[in-house]
């Protein structure tokens, strides 16, 4: 990425979100030159598959699909299909972000239907105060579900999962939902002008 034109360099900003988020989050642990990583509604575990990377490998987190819930409309909600990471038979699956160099912002939404992401970010930061790193940035924003897009898109509140090929309710109501993805855009933006670009802030919408 560093030798890509359009990236400026010398450091990197990761930006995750779900699956995603645990990923960039394995990225900040193991790999140099990562500044400032946002996760937006992200685990703190290895999730879905295991993770190879050199000659390790961590353990996806022990789930059960067995507890897959249908909404009233015939949508899917997986939250509880995921066991509790600090249970024991998880210990080696959760990614050890201590490591990191940079700082973290975690975004949550406080109804997400996919993940507990509220208590994921709260298990963060505990292991990194536990580790003498300083306490991330964590937002949380109530009625807003799990899929939280760039400002102005529409709220994806229900989609079929591109992987799954089931229809998935992701939570969130409409009018919440949609300004918080307006103020976690800038919230986004300003975590990495400060960190990459040394600004403090950003221009904020006017709408």
């Amino acid at each position: 990425m560093l030798q890509h034109p359009k990236v400026k360099g010398p450091s990197i900003g990761l930006l995750g979100f779900s699956k995603g988020g645990d990923l960039c989050l394995s990225m900040a642990s193991f790999l140099k030159g990562i500044t400032a990583t946002v996760l937006i509604n992200a685990c703190v575990a290895n999730t879905v598959a295991p993770l190879h990377y050199k000659d390790m490998i961590i353990p996806k987190l022990v789930d059960d699909v067995g507890k897959v819930k249908i909404t009233k409309s015939g949508f899917l909600t997986f939250m509880d299909t995921w066991s509790n990471p600090l249970e024991e038979r998880n210990h080696q699956s959760l990614i050890p972000l201590e490591k990191a160099q940079g700082p973290f912002l975690f975004i949550v939404g406080m109804d997400d239907q996919s993940w507990k992401s509220e208590f994921y970010a709260q298990i963060a930061s505990e292991r990194l105060q536990a580790h003498g790193k300083e306490r991330p940035q964590i937002i949380c924003y109530p009625e807003t579900g799990h899929c939280i897009d760039p400002p102005y898109f529409p709220p994806s509140r229900a989609s079929v999962h591109a992987v799954l090929g089931e229809a998935i309710f992701y939570g969130g109501e409409p009018k919440a939902h949609s300004k918080a993805q307006v103020d976690a855009w800038q919230q986004i933006q300003t975590v990495f002008h400060k960190h990459l670009n040394g600004k403090k802030s950003v221009k904020h919408s006017k709408i």
